[in-house]
């Protein structure tokens, strides 16, 4: 069977997903089900799997999934813990009275603290938080989500503590990565933490630029698509403010990127930065001289509003010092850097504590394979080391006591968390099942003796087959489109981690075809996954429900097409750059 067919075979489920998801408006609960019957469609009549081995995969992809669920129940558990205990409420209060320019308004809520709640929190949870913040401070509904989304893309690779990049990657590359390192053939490469952290230092490069890039370009095109005067000039006119916020935030977030690894960058980053620039406009340093507004409501164009309208005045109120509502985030980011420092000792216990193993997963085990031990189908969860555990969970707990929650609120906190994680569960379980069919597609148990006789080969897997297709067409220019391929995972899964689960393969292969840096072009994944949050219609929902803009999907999605598409532009830039530099450990 011809490649071409096998790469369009493999290309299927994705199409199923984007048609149903973007055409057809079917939630991922319903979309990413067929999706995953498709691949094991495909799986079963052109790669000739036996339904045993599809379903052992299948099994491993769930049991994959339930990791990811519990860093997600954890993240949402904190949120709504804090939601219920009039903690969010007091951050929310505390971040109005900083400054009456909604510029200034926009970066701290949207750029800083959007940026720390996806290092806590991620999963699309910034932009539905952030966005009814800037409704209440009187920003048009659709500005409010569209702002939201934008800058909901830099701080997401490292998002709820790494997960794209650990869980993502870790589904998708662990095995073909613990295999390198088995083979000798990278000496300088010693483990799968070091490949994670190689990657968080290579997409801060990409990026960097952006963050400060972005604040800019995105203060100018709501100044010019919602302010009274349609002006580029007056967003731009608070570049300065911008920079100084984009210095707070990329300076953490480079220097725990590169010193520690893909956990702690953006929600230690995010909550330094925060307090940098709370302090400094609180200070008038670097603010603009003018107060700019987006006017009067009764002047804005119908199109901007939506159920809920900003009435001018705004109810909220603290109910506890700020010290204490930040309280259980503080603790979340002390948890985690003394918890991912392998010299303090607790890195090691907790993965070696709590370990979930499921081996040989119906009966496939490894087997020898002209030298080569194949065909494993094993997972094992560390319910220790998973974030959702400790410190979510743990420091969830904790704010009951804290903030002397009352029972009803905190079993509401937790009920409500349980409720809102049946979509996540079916979508995400589908997701990781489809992504494993896809790695196990180039082993077949039933062709082992032929194989390993010399007298039949595997056929390659799906990811293999497109990258092969692909790379027939594109050839070297491959850096300038890989980001695009790490958004369009992004766009159809609602996840920078899925995406990553989904194309982390493929990139890899993409990068042996055409002879080019793998670390680069993962991390150029990595970069796209995250960018594509901006388009995603997971996200984009969230907003539109939260501000009262439901059925506007296309409206914002016109909008965040811009941004998304100069940001492929910048990393594409500088993915090509660092090959051409030779940047970084080559393999």
């Amino acid at each position: 069977m011809s490649n071409g067919i096998l790469a369009v075979v493999a290309f299927l489920p994705i199409l199923v997903a984007l048609v149903l998801m973007v055409g057809c408006r079917m939630g991922a609960m319903k979309a990413m089900p067929i999706s995953w019957l498709v691949c094991a469609l495909g799986a079963f009549f052109f790669w000739k799997l036996p339904a045993g081995y599809i379903a052992a995969l299948s099994i491993q992809g769930v049991i994959s999934a339930v990791g990811v669920l519990i860093i997600v129940f954890g993240a949402l558990l904190i949120l709504h813990t804090l939601q219920y205990s009039g903690g969010m409420e007091t951050i929310q209060y505390g971040m109005q009275t900083v400054s009456k320019d909604m510029r200034v308004q926009a970066i701290i809520i949207g750029y800083m603290f959007g940026a720390f709640i996806e290092g806590a929190a991620g999963f699309g949870t910034p932009a539905a938080l952030a966005a009814p913040l800037l409704l209440s401070l009187g920003f048009p509904p659709l500005a409010s989500a569209v702002l939201c989304l934008i800058f909901n893309s830099f701080p997401v690779t490292f998002g709820a503590v790494g997960t794209p990049i650990i869980v993502g990657f870790g589904a998708s590359l662990k095995g073909t990565v613990e295999a390198l390192i088995a083979g000798g053939t990278v000496p300088a490469l010693t483990s799968i933490d070091q490949f994670y952290k190689i990657i968080g230092e290579t997409v801060t490069l990409m990026h960097g630029p952006m963050a400060f890039i972005l604040p800019i370009f995105t203060l100018g095109f709501i100044t010019r698509f919602f302010g009274p005067n349609r002006s580029w000039k007056e967003g731009f006119a608070a570049w300065k403010f911008c920079v100084f916020a984009a210095v707070a935030f990329v300076t953490p977030y480079m220097v725990l990127a590169w010193a520690l690894g893909p956990e702690i960058p953006s929600l230690v980053g995010g909550l330094i930065g925060l307090g940098i620039i709370i302090a400094g406009a609180k200070k008038g340093f670097c603010v603009p001289e003018d107060i700019w507004t987006f006017g009067e409501p009764s002047k804005w164009e119908k199109d901007w509003t939506g159920d809920i309208s900003f009435s001018g005045e705004t109810e909220l109120k603290a109910h506890m010092s700020q010290f204490m509502a930040w309280l259980p985030y503080v603790i979340i980011g002390l948890i985690l850097v003394l918890t991912r420092i392998d010299s303090l000792g607790l890195k090691g216990w907790l993965n070696a504590h709590a370990v979930v193993s499921f081996n040989g997963i119906l009966g496939f085990d490894a087997v020898d394979v002209a030298g080569k031990k194949m065909g494993a189908v094993s997972e094992s969860l560390k319910l220790l080391y998973l974030p959702g555990t400790i410190p979510f969970m743990l420091v969830a707990l904790l704010t009951i006591v804290m903030h002397k929650m009352p029972g009803d609120k905190a079993i509401k906190a937790w009920t409500e968390t349980t409720v809102k994680m049946k979509a996540a569960t079916i979508s995400l379980c589908a997701s990781v099942a489809l992504v494993k069919i896809f790695q196990g597609s180039g082993f077949n148990p039933d062709m082992v003796a032929q194989v390993a006789a010399g007298s039949a080969k595997f056929l390659p897997s799906m990811p293999l087959a497109m990258a092969t297709a692909i790379a027939s067409v594109l050839g070297p220019i491959w850096p300038m489109f890989a980001s695009y391929v790490g958004g369009l995972g992004a766009f159809i899964t609602g996840s920078n981690t899925v995406s990553d689960m989904l194309f982390g393969l493929f990139q890899w292969d993409m990068a042996g075809q055409l002879k080019l840096s793998r670390p680069i072009i993962v991390a150029a994944q990595a970069a796209g996954g995250a960018m594509g949050n901006m388009i995603c219609i997971h996200n984009i929902v969230a907003v539109c429900t939260v501000v009262g803009l439901l059925n506007r999907e296309g409206d914002i999605l016109k909008k965040t097409f811009w941004p998304f598409l100069l940001y492929g532009i910048v990393v594409g830039i500088i993915a090509w750059m660092l090959i051409g530099m030779n940047f970084g450990l080559q393999f």
